[in-house]
C-alpha cells in the first residue's frame, strides 16, 4: 500500500471536517466509530475500510477521489466510460473512429480474426 495516502486522506479529512467546524467525536459518532479511531484515521495512522470511507465521504461532504487524493484527469468518473482519446496514439484514434460506424455483426468477425492474430503470434 502507497503510504504517503494514509496522511494525506488524514489532511483532507481534518481541513473538510474544520470547514463543517465539527469535532473529531461529531465526526466520529455520524460515521458509526470511536472518536480515538476516527482521530488515527485523521492522524494518518489508519486506513478506514471502504465502507467506513465511504461514510466519511457523505459526513463531510467530500469525494472519494478528494479523500484519496486522485487526480479526476488520471481516472474515468464511471466504469463504463472509457479514457480520454487524446491519450491514445493518432493511429488508434482513426480505427476507433472507425469502428463507431461499424455493424455488430462486422465487430464480432473483426474480434474473431484478431483473436485469430493473437493467438498465431504469441507462438
Amino acid at each position: 500500500m502507497d503510504t504517503d495516502i494514509q496522511p494525506a486522506l488524514g489532511e483532507v479529512a481534518r481541513e473538510a471536517r474544520e470547514r463543517l467546524g465539527l469535532t473529531q467525536t461529531q465526526v466520529a459518532n455520524k460515521v458509526g466509530l470511536v472518536p480515538g479511531v476516527y482521530g488515527r484515521i485523521e492522524r494518518g495512522d489508519m486506513m478506514p475500510s471502504v465502507p467506513t470511507l465511504h461514510r466519511i465521504c457523505l459526513v463531510l461532504g467530500i469525494s472519494s477521489d478528494a479523500l484519496l487524493g486522485l487526480d479526476p484527469s488520471r481516472v474515468v468518473a464511471r466504469v463504463d466510460e472509457s479514457p480520454s482519446e487524446e491519450k491514445l496514439p493518432p493511429e488508434l484514434r482513426r480505427v476507433l473512429h472507425q469502428l463507431r460506424a461499424w455493424p455488430a455483426k462486422r465487430l464480432k468477425m473483426l474480434s474473431r480474426v484478431l483473436t485469430l492474430i493473437a493467438s498465431e503470434t504469441e507462438d
